[in-house]
């Protein structure tokens, strides 16, 4: 209201008749209309942030007050208060008032027009206001989210209980990330009771439109996070979104008599469901189930069926898959010639209902793990799951050892542009090695990644960006050899998949640039028995700081290692990958903490100095099978511990600087393959059958892709 303007011209003004005319106006707004005892007035709203600042002087002197009002008066028409203490004493008054009929006081601050100093708009500078005795009952709203002094608001909401807050404004004219990080902001220290929304339109209902719908999205958003993240139950963040949308509005305004109850209810009844629906479905809200198997190319395929046949047929009876899906190669979907595997005879996919989870990136879905049955309850021998399983229980009955293994992720983030009217797909981003910034420019998807990971119970030790440009790592904490290769391949489903909704691809092909770093899937093994590391050596005699049966396992790995690495990098790229100087492991060779080696020794924190608690294998990439791979490097160790093999002396310094001495690995998947061929403790622990199918199907990647020079390109989507 702007006093001046509104009364008769030539009346001649002084700070008691100006406070008097402003206080009985802000009187008259309290008076109730005929019999509806609705309330003109909720509360009280100040911009002295777009004037003068936020800090106030709560005790400006009427003198200084009247010299204020002097100087606004002098500057003529149109009336513009801009005077400070003539601001702060009528903020100072308006709480008075706001006092006398109990209303909230909201106040612009953060961002605004350019009139405002930013600097000055900053809520910590209430303190003054905040602290003093005579104003501590007057409830104060912050409004705009502060932004972008969010946390300093969220701040003074916790440790002053006058203080509430408001984020509309910046809902909907903030970016999306923008909206979401000034409300995870608010909520950081702000109880949930003292948080509110208003669309702050007053123009054009199409504001009111926009702000409503972004601020139901933003908030679901926040509270899912809060709820996968265990900060929130789900029943709490329903209780938060109707205390946000409704509730704290209504008891700090007193606005149940203005508000109809039954559009109240209905409202909050939608906003119920609405929420339930995102947050709490249930098993009967699962629309499609897909079962998920990786073929002996290791790529990533999946039957997806309706929830209720899913439920009443493929339970108890899988599906119908040809047996020719593990005859497959990366380059084409049927069995390469020498697998012994056609498109005739079908085997059953029979779903682990230990692995069904709901897909935590797409609403009204779960998936599955598949193993593969001749008939159901009978295991097919070409299973891979199966196969790990069946090599597991080897070295168990043998040894009474389990293999425990965790999986390093390095994947490249890609963005899809056009040159010369033809898509290509170009790293999104420059940065090196462990950026802080390219972290940065990432963390919105890689948080969404960690939190899908963290529903499926798959634990995250730590992620940061890698030297290729935009290439990323996702360390996963170790565990027993199945759940960790269930996790590994659930994870590539959750880094593509999050990728893919934010217009990104995400590739786990080893060498997607071939002048860049390559992309690894590096494994780090220890054993166990009766839950203890028996690895790491038990005193200072052992050798390398390892125990004797740790040493005879990983030299069992690193005798078969050329052999190895037809499961372990499959494809012709993976061998443009591992090449010296590259940290890939080029030689036949392992060393202690020696990041050149294919094999090296790793201590854990803790372990005390010299011992070691697991070793790390480089030469594994995101293409393996890891159910495979894996039941390989077990057949492996297990000829180790039945030959009692000893390692030779460890490489200290760069491999490549001794390759006078040292044997190259097999520098393509042809030499990978014939050392598989001549290596026949795999026939034996693996089964003949399933040799055959895959030296079949790498024989068929090898004519592919030489027959087909640039081929390799189109990898990213399939790995």
């Amino acid at each position: 209201m702007n006093l001046f303007q509104e009364t008769k011209i030539g009346m001649s003004w002084t700070l008691e008749g100006f406070t008097e005319v402003f206080l009985e106006r802000l009187k008259s707004f309290s008076v109730k209309t005929g019999t509806t005892d609705v309330a003109k007035v909720v509360g009280l709203k100040s911009i002295a942030a777009y004037r003068s600042g936020l800090d106030i002087n709560t005790h400006v002197t009427d003198e200084e007050a009247a010299k204020g009002l002097d100087e606004v008066l002098l500057g003529g028409n149109p009336v513009r208060i801009s005077n400070k203490n003539l601001i702060d004493y009528i903020f100072i008054r308006s709480l008075e008032v706001a006092m006398r009929y109990d209303w909230p006081m909201q106040i612009h601050t953060g961002f605004g027009d350019k009139d405002l100093d930013l600097r000055q708009a900053n809520p910590l500078h209430l303190r003054s206001v905040l602290e003093d005795h005579r104003f501590l009952d007057c409830k104060i709203v912050l409004l705009h989210a502060s932004y972008p002094f969010s946390r300093e608001a969220s701040y003074l909401s916790s440790v002053y209980q006058q203080v509430y807050l408001d984020f509309g404004l910046a809902i909907p004219k903030l970016s999306v990330h923008g909206m979401i990080s000034s409300v995870k902001q608010l909520l950081e220290l702000a109880p949930l009771k003292k948080v509110m929304f208003s669309t702050d339109a007053v123009g054009f209902p199409e504001a009111f439109y926009l702000g409503a719908k972004r601020a139901r999205e933003v908030v679901f958003s926040v509270l899912r996070d809060a709820c996968n993240e265990v900060d929130l139950s789900i029943p709490e963040a329903i209780e938060a979104a109707n205390d946000i949308f409704a509730e704290n509005a209504k008891a700090l305004y007193k606005i149940d008599s203005i508000v109809t109850s039954t559009h109240v209810s209905d409202t909050l009844s939608k906003l119920d469901n609405h929420v339930k629906e995102k947050f709490n479905f249930t098993q009967q809200d699962v629309v499609l189930v897909r079962v998920l198997w990786v073929d002996a190319s290791g790529q990533h395929r999946c039957r997806v069926v309706p929830q209720k046949r899913f439920n009443n047929i493929v339970k108890e009876n899988g599906l119908g898959l040809t047996c020719a899906a593990m005859g497959m190669s990366s380059a084409t979907d049927s069995p390469g010639d020498e697998t012994n595997l056609t498109g005739t005879g079908e085997i059953r996919l029979m779903p682990d209902l230990s692995t069904r989870y709901k897909i935590p990136w797409v609403m009204n879905e779960e998936m599955v793990l598949g193993d593969m049955h001749s008939k159901p309850g009978q295991a097919w021998e070409y299973c891979p799951r199966e196969t790990l399983k069946r090599v597991s229980k080897v070295l168990k009955d043998e040894f009474n050892l389990m293999m425990n293994t965790g999986f390093e992720n390095e994947f490249y983030l890609l963005k899809s542009q056009l040159r010369d009217g033809q898509e290509q797909w170009v790293p999104f981003d420059i940065s090196p090695y462990c950026s802080s910034s390219g972290y940065d420019v990432a963390s919105p998807i890689l948080h969404e990644i960690v939190n899908s990971l963290e529903s499926l119970n798959i634990d995250v030790e730590q992620l940061h960006a890698e030297s290729g440009n935009g290439q990323f790592e996702i360390a996963l904490r170790y565990t027993n050899c199945s759940d960790a290769a269930d996790n590994l391949v659930y994870a590539r489903e959750v880094i593509r998949s999050v990728a893919r909704k934010q217009g990104l691809l995400a590739t786990f092909m080893p060498k997607f640039a071939l002048d860049d770093i390559g992309s690894g899937s590096h494994v780090h093994i220890s054993l166990s028995q009766n839950g203890q590391n028996v690895f790491a050596a038990s005193d200072g005699s052992a050798r390398h700081g390892m125990s004797k049966i740790g040493e005879e396992f990983m030299a069992g790995v690193l005798h078969h290692l050329p052999s190895l690495l037809a499961f372990t990098a499959p494809i012709p790229n993976s061998y443009d990958r591992i090449q010296p100087n590259t940290w890939s492991g080029a030689y036949h060779c392992w060393g202690k903490e020696n990041k050149e080696a294919p094999i090296r020794t790793a201590c854990s924190p803790g372990e005390q100095d010299g011992h070691v608690s697991n070793f790390e294998i480089k030469a594994f990439d995101g293409c393996a099978n890891p159910y495979l791979a894996l039941a390989a490097i077990i057949a492996s160790g297990i000829d180790g511990l039945r030959k009692h093999l000893a390692l030779p002396d460890p490489i200290d310094d760069n491999p490549d600087s001794q390759r006078e001495k040292l044997q190259r690995l097999p520098v393509s998947l042809a030499g990978s393959v014939e050392a598989l061929s001549n290596d026949t403790i795999f026939d034996d622990l693996l089964g003949e059958k399933l040799m055959v199918a895959i030296k079949g199907v790498r024989k068929a990647e090898i004519k592919y892709y030489s027959e087909n020079k640039d081929a390799y390109k189109k990898l990213i989507h399939r790995y």
